[in-house]
């Protein structure tokens, strides 16, 4: 495959790359290309010396691992925003599948992607904007091609390979093209159908679905059954106190 990945037969049409060999963090580079954005562009490095995950913790992404954020103006309200973190998981998942038996692979809510129950991808949101409708949302991904980071702090989800549990060696340009391809299906997907149809196949893939797991907010621990997702993306807890809606957690099982 060629070096541009925008010279794919598969990459979708009007969408831009923006490659860097080393950058602090692909999520603010985006953050600085999005004020002058011509089209959705997705920015890619191969070095990252500041990457970041959910609520500021670290991530590390060793030699051959795949950084890339996706930049766009979505044209939706800030809720519409935060629901494309489900979209970008089923992409994600789609684009995985293509390389290693899909029923190794399940979605953790609300935004990682765990292979053989270990953790090989996150996914983070950011957006910008005071009226409304955002002004751009970027969707940042890091997905463990190659190797897993040295410093394990998700030991409840402990980090994997896609080469350590047994899958291809994978460039970071080729699987670029497969994500970029899913995520455009997914968001025409959404633009037609809503978000029922996404929630649908996210749920589809759900880990642990029908099963008591337990929530961690910042004020409590819910052990539940994970009955589902509802129409905000909130997940849904059945205790023995009743049904529990919640809007941020982190997840154990």
């Amino acid at each position: 495959m060629s070096t541009d990945p925008t010279q794919h037969a598969l990459w979708p049409e009007g969408v831009l790359c923006h490659h860097l060999t080393q950058v602090d963090s692909t999520m603010a580079e985006a953050a600085r290309l999005a004020p002058t954005l011509q089209a959705p562009t997705w920015v890619i490095a191969d070095t990252q010396t500041g990457a970041r995950g959910r609520r500021g913790r670290p991530w590390q992404s060793p030699p051959g691992n795949f950084a890339a954020t996706l930049v766009y103006r979505p044209n939706c309200t800030p809720q519409q925003a935060s629901l494309r973190s489900f979209m970008a998981a089923v992409a994600l998942f789609e684009a995985l599948a293509m390389y290693i038996d899909r029923t190794k692979l399940s979605l953790k809510w609300p935004n990682d992607v765990l292979l053989n129950g270990g953790k090989i991808a996150g996914i983070l949101l950011e957006t910008s904007g005071q009226g409304p409708y955002v002004d751009w949302l970027s969707i940042g991904i890091g997905v463990n091609l190659a190797a897993v980071p040295d410093d394990i702090r998700d030991a409840a989800f402990p980090p994997v390979s896609l080469r350590g549990e047994g899958g291809p060696e994978v460039s970071s340009t080729d699987f670029l093209v497969r994500l970029a391809n899913d995520f455009a299906t997914q968001e025409a997907k959404l633009w037609e159908f809503d978000f029922d149809i996404i929630r649908a196949d996210w749920l589809r893939h759900a880990a642990r679905l029908g099963e008591v797991i337990t929530a961690r907010t910042s004020r409590e621990d819910i052990t539940g059954t994970f009955d589902t997702i509802d129409t905000e993306g909130n997940l849904v807890l059945t205790t023995p106190a009743g049904r529990k809606v919640i809007p941020a957690a982190d997840i154990y099982f």
